[in-house]
């Protein structure tokens, strides 16, 4: 077992050395900065930090399998736009991954982040001081031992310190096991290059009956980069994870979940519209809940979550109080007012298909007032409504943007 176990982890080092991923280009630094879920500052702050974070006091945050340096280029870049007190880790085992990476952030000018090859599983050992952040996408379900990965990385954060994870999701990569288990057998010993000529091969031959060819929600291996389409389908070391898989993980290693992300798609009311079936819905407990929406989407392809130690869940969402300031994610509230101001219903895709919701009553002028300087208070006063009045009319708008992740609350 050991030996197998050795051998895969040369496999899966050799893997992002011939194929860095996901594949960038530094040159692209200067016109544009990739951003996403998580590590976004203000998302982190708004579930971990109850929106209350002060970005210009010291901030330490590891990326743990940064790969070709999306996570922290992104985490590096809102860091520095906050002043000079933020560092980022960068930590991977594929030192052509890291040189990536590192090209990245010299093309920026960033000078907050410190590079590392190796593995997540040495951090107890590396002798960092407690991290008060941790990214960690795409690398648990690469392990032999996930949970000795997740302990690592608890090993290393600070008390009161968040992480940020994703892990591939069983029902949208539906397809994907049984040619990964066709590609093993058909081109063992063959060279990595070998290997992806194989793959091609397979592809363009699967029948229409192939699973794969029927899931539509997957697209990696028609992209035409071999990186993406080896870590697909060739990838030495990979597992998915159902809600309820993830959620005890989490509990093995005394980690308490905060929230997926967006969360609007791991509520069932999301896709059920029959009153019966949403009367049989609400008495539901919030795991329950996130483990029936994913049997009926049928389509999360990955699993993104917000975590802290188990002690420390209590209390770290961002809440609606007179004090916060809403902020939007894209930072353009005019497209949101006339969104809103235009139709009764918002449509939103989620890999391709479309999901409508209403639009509450009051939706277009609460947007309008979104500037990321106005506190939740100082709008109560525009409107000249009590708190209680404009929080029951506000609430539900406020619901609707966070959930599908377009709005957070950050402190005063």
């Amino acid at each position: 077992m050991a030996k197998g176990r050795g051998r895969r982890d040369k496999a899966v080092k050799r893997q992002y050395e011939e194929y860095p991923y996901p594949p960038r280009d530094p040159a692209d630094e200067h016109s544009r900065l990739i951003e996403g879920s998580p590590s976004h500052l203000g998302e982190l702050n708004h579930y971990l930090y109850s929106g209350k974070r002060d970005f210009s006091k010291p901030f330490r945050a590891l990326v743990a399998g940064g790969g070709t340096g999306d996570a922290a280029i992104m985490l590096a870049q809102h860091l520095s736009d906050h002043g000079d007190r933020g560092t980022v880790t960068y930590l991977d085992l594929s030192s052509a991954s890291r040189a990536v990476a590192e090209s990245r952030a010299k093309a920026r000018g960033l000078e907050n982040m410190v590079f590392h090859t190796g593995s997540l599983l040495e951090l107890p050992e590396m002798g960092f001081l407690p991290f008060d952040y941790i990214d960690c996408c795409g690398v648990l379900h690469h392990l032999e031992v996930p949970e000795r990965g997740l302990q690592a990385l608890i090993s290393c954060l600070a008390e009161d310190g968040g992480l940020g994870l994703m892990v591939y999701a069983t029902l949208g990569r539906t397809g994907v096991y049984p040619v990964q288990n066709a590609l093993r057998s058909m081109a063992a010993g063959k060279t990595q290059f070998e290997q992806v000529k194989i793959a091609k091969a397979l592809i363009g031959s699967l029948p229409a009956s192939n699973w794969l060819n029927k899931n539509n929600y997957l697209g990696d291996h028609k992209l035409g980069e071999d990186a993406a389409l080896f870590d697909l389908l060739l990838h030495p070391r990979d597992r998915s994870y159902l809600v309820p898989e993830l959620l005890a993980l989490l509990q093995m290693c005394d980690v308490g979940l905060v929230e997926f992300i967006e969360p609007i798609r791991y509520r069932p009311e999301t896709y059920l519209k029959d009153d019966r079936l949403l009367k049989l819905v609400r008495s539901m407990g919030t795991a329950e809940k996130a483990a029936l929406a994913e049997n009926i989407c049928g389509s999360l392809k990955t699993h993104t979550v917000y975590a802290k130690k188990s002690s420390n869940t209590a209390d770290t969402v961002a809440k609606f109080n007179p004090e916060m300031i809403p902020t939007l994610k894209d930072r353009n509230p005019e497209l949101l007012f006339k969104a809103f101001s235009a139709r009764s219903e918002l449509n939103v895709g989620f890999d391709g298909e479309s999901h409508s919701f209403k639009v509450p009553d009051g939706a277009a002028e609460f947007a309008a007032l979104i500037d990321g300087r106005r506190t939740l208070g100082e709008m109560q006063k525009h409107f000249a409504l009590n708190w209680g009045k404009f929080r029951n009319r506000y609430v539900p708008i406020y619901t609707l943007l966070n959930g599908l992740n377009l709005l957070w609350l950050q402190s005063s």
